[in-house]
């Protein structure tokens, strides 16, 4: 008799195709309140000296809210193997599809166990990346997009100085000698470890295309004007819809696409919602405020496997 080995067949081209499987973290189990000398964002940083960082009940719920209008409109949805007292929340980072290629990614060193909870969905797919140490790079970073791949980094000087700098100039090296047929635009990022406002930890929290030709853009989350610049020609400044330094705080960019007509947003991002409804797109809304007090959001939580394409 023989045995067939079921495969996770992999496709991504960009963010906002149908989409067909998506792997969503989870909070169960998460570890709690963590000490403060094992954050790794000033986000969570700030929330556990206010006391208000928080507590797994709402934060299941709140990813459970998610899988609901996943399911809802037809996606497979994949959740991480239990790691007991372990923060699983933030599937994107740690695993990349580009095209058919799956890039298992070096992270930092407080979050490596959670490829262990992925494992199971690594070990079903056929084409799979493994950077070297010194390459590194994590997936709220890299962004792609109709043949482009835009990836957030840090240079030497600050990916050496501060811990929130996660992808550096040897992953866009990584990137370019893997992926020829991608047109690699790599962002330098503003980075901060105490001050959450002034730190766009990922390219996702200061930039997200939307829709078939629209982006949601702060600019200051740039080092780079001249990258600002090109953001706006490439899209167009019409289809650019700009929000502040409080909205990049609280994770507006940080959408998730399930078609390039519908989005998944935080409800209490209006101004935002308003804008996404202008565009002719259906707003999920979810309330998503306790996951976004650990410097993560809906983009954060979702590692997509597959979309569909014509």
């Amino acid at each position: 008799m023989s045995i067939f080995k079921t495969m996770i067949t992999t496709n991504i081209l960009d963010e906002t195709a149908p989409l067909l499987a998506v792997v969503l973290g989870t909070a169960e189990s998460f570890g709690g309140v963590p000490k403060i000398e094992d954050t790794y964002d000033p986000k969570s940083r700030q929330h556990i000296l206010e006391g208000t960082y928080p507590i797994e009940t709402d934060l299941i719920r709140e990813l459970e809210t998610v899988e609901k209008v996943l399911l809802k409109h037809g996606v497979t949805v994949y959740r991480p193997s239990l790691i007991s007292d372990y923060n699983q929340v933030f599937s994107r980072d740690v695993a990349i599809v580009i095209g058919d290629q799956l890039i298992v990614p070096e992270i930092t060193a407080n979050r490596q166990k959670e490829v262990d909870g992925i494992r199971y969905i690594i070990d079903q797919i056929g084409n799979v990346f493994y950077p070297e140490d010194h390459e590194r790079m994590e997936g709220g970073d890299v962004i792609p997009w109709k043949g482009h791949l835009f990836v957030g980094y840090s240079r030497a000087a600050d990916f050496e100085k501060y811990m929130v700098a996660r992808t550096n100039e040897a992953g866009v090296d990584f990137l370019r000698r893997n992926f020829p047929d991608w047109k690699i635009k790599p962002f330098e990022l503003n980075k901060s470890d105490d001050r959450p406002r002034e730190n766009a930890l990922h390219l996702d929290c200061c930039f997200q295309a939307v829709g078939r030709d629209k982006a949601v853009i702060y600019p200051e989350g740039f080092k780079k004007k001249e990258d600002v610049g090109f953001l706006f020609d490439f899209f167009g400044r019409d289809n650019v819809f700009e929000i502040d330094k409080e909205e990049m705080y609280d994770m507006n960019s940080n959408f998730f696409s399930i078609s390039p007509d519908i989005v998944i947003s935080d409800s209490s991002f209006t101004r935002l919602n308003d804008q996404f409804r202008n565009w002719g797109l259906v707003v999920e809304e979810v309330k998503f405020r306790e996951v976004a007090k650990m410097e993560g959001l809906l983009r954060c939580s979702t590692m997509p496997l597959s979309r569909v394409y014509e």
